[in-house]
């Protein structure tokens, strides 16, 4: 898309914008109600020049609004918080919940416009931004997100008038920074980066549009009458895409693990106090080089999780690490993407996350007692590929335990905790109902296995009847994974 072919001539007189401006108003107050009760969430995305007014057209725009219904979400240069994560974790911790809308001043596309030209992104960076973008739009759509996605354009003539207007009054004067004389000065550089991020990034699924923007009262006009041709479509959709079927008959990963290893109560001590004291030194190794680590533990009930993270953890600093026990999802959790709540979690540089189960309920829980349908959990797998890769991008470790045993084994475990007071509140009704669908939960984690375990985010299947040998060598994987990465 080329900003030449942009006709910055278009104008509105103010008697027309008068007369169309109030209906416009209403049908979009309107549309925010259908969406709210439909629980569709959308999100808004205001770039362009400096001085295009960026500001002033999301307040044309809220004016419309029930302002119980939106946030504005200003985006500058990532704290320093937000730089130790990858750099998606910002925004999808601002995304709307079902039924609001976030409108952005700025957004994730700051890192292939201005990080990029003042070379805070290296090319590698941006470049993979630029497929970082595009997966989250799509992940986004996909679960019904509408987002629209205006560019505002105006001629380098116009920005150094309104430049030139904001110095004259002392109440304006500070919006005009040395950064924006720097992007005046290299307009036809940074007009270059606007026209690739737009051929590269405007999609069917959430396209740009490029709003003529030297006269307001036109570039208001137009944003209101694109808001309300795509928050329409949005309440006449009735439902998403289902993608294409799966194919290819799984073989049994779980079948060939050999279930039969064991050791003995001795080597396992003498074992685990010399692991554990290199893991403690890793911890120290990892928080100086700044390299985040993320544990994925998932298994059988009863195949022994919770001992095992525990023996994972005892040497350990407690404020280099956290454990983040996942259950079903709440109120809130519901009314996001499902990634929603595991991103918030990822792991800083320097600092270790371990999942006690994780986002592959979608694909196990989820699926088999239809709590989504086939349509989102078989998205799912490309969407989990996704969103572990961005991770191992940013340079995070990623270690993946499957914890397995045999229903023999299980049901021994089972009984034990209902016989011994202290481990009773370990076993429920639904771990009893769930091992009666042990098949089909063993065809969904045999999937999961064959779909998700890549290069970058590889899964270990422990042998875990003996609870000896799964504690060591869970423990083991771990820190040869960090060790290669130092």
């Amino acid at each position: 898309m080329s900003l030449e072919e942009v006709d910055l001539s278009n104008k509105l007189d103010k008697r027309e914008y008068k007369a169309r401006m109030p209906a416009l108003q209403i049908k979009v107050g309107e549309l925010q109600r259908a969406l709210r009760e439909k629980g569709t969430p959308v999100v808004i995305i205001f770039e362009g020049w400096g001085a295009a007014g960026k500001g002033t057209q999301i307040n044309n725009l809220i004016v419309s609004l029930d302002p119980r219904g939106f946030n504005v979400n200003l985006t500058k240069a990532a704290t320093e918080e937000e730089y130790m994560r990858p750099f998606l974790w910002r925004f999808w911790l601002r995304l709307p919940a079902a039924g609001r809308i976030a409108i952005f001043d700025r957004s994730w596309y700051r890192r292939v416009l201005h990080d990029r030209v003042e070379k805070i992104a290296d090319k590698e960076d941006w470049r993979r931004a630029f497929c970082e973008i595009q997966t989250f739009e799509r992940q986004l759509t996909d679960d019904g997100v509408i987002i629209i996605k205006f560019f505002l354009h105006i001629s380098k003539k116009e920005q150094k008038k309104r430049f030139e207007a904001l110095l004259e009054n002392p109440s304006t004067a500070w919006k005009v920074s040395k950064n924006d004389w720097k992007q005046h000065k290299h307009y036809d550089n940074f007009k270059k980066c606007v026209e690739d991020m737009l051929q590269r990034t405007s999609s069917p699924f959430a396209p740009w549009t490029v709003v003529e923007a030297n006269d307001q009262r036109f570039a208001s006009i137009k944003i209101l009458t694109t808001l309300i041709s795509a928050l329409s479509a949005g309440c006449a959709k009735s439902r998403l895409p289902k993608p294409p079927m799966l194919g290819g008959r799984i073989p049994s990963i779980l079948d060939k693990t050999n279930l039969s290893l064991s050791m003995s109560r001795e080597d396992y001590e003498t074992a685990l106090k010399s692991r554990q004291e290199r893991l403690r030194e890793i911890e120290h190794e990892i928080y100086m080089q700044r390299i985040p680590v993320l544990i994925v533990y998932e298994g059988w009930d009863a195949a022994g999780k919770g001992g095992n993270i525990r023996r994972l953890v005892q040497a350990l600093d407690p404020r280099g690490y956290e454990v983040v026990p996942v259950a079903a999802p709440n109120d809130v959790e519901k009314t996001h993407h499902y990634l929603w709540r595991f991103w918030q979690k990822v792991p800083k540089a320097g600092h270790l996350t371990i999942f006690d189960r994780s986002w592959y309920g979608r694909v196990m829980v989820e699926r088999v007692e239809g709590f989504c349908s086939e349509g989102e959990w078989m998205r799912a797998y490309r969407e989990i590929n996704e969103f572990e890769a961005q991770c191992a991008d940013f340079g995070m470790v990623i270690v993946k335990f499957w914890l397995h045993i045999d229903p023999q084994e299980q049901l021994r475990r089972f009984k034990q905790r209902e016989e011994l007071a202290y481990k009773r509140w370990k076993i429920t009704s639904e771990d009893w109902r769930n091992r009666k669908k042990w098949g089909v939960y063993k065809t969904a984690v045999d999937e999961l296995i064959h779909r998700t375990s890549t290069e970058h985010a590889p899964w270990t299947v422990v042998e875990a009847n003996c609870k000896y040998f799964a504690r060591i060598k869970t423990i083991t994987t771990v820190i040869e994974a960090i060790e290669k990465k130092l």
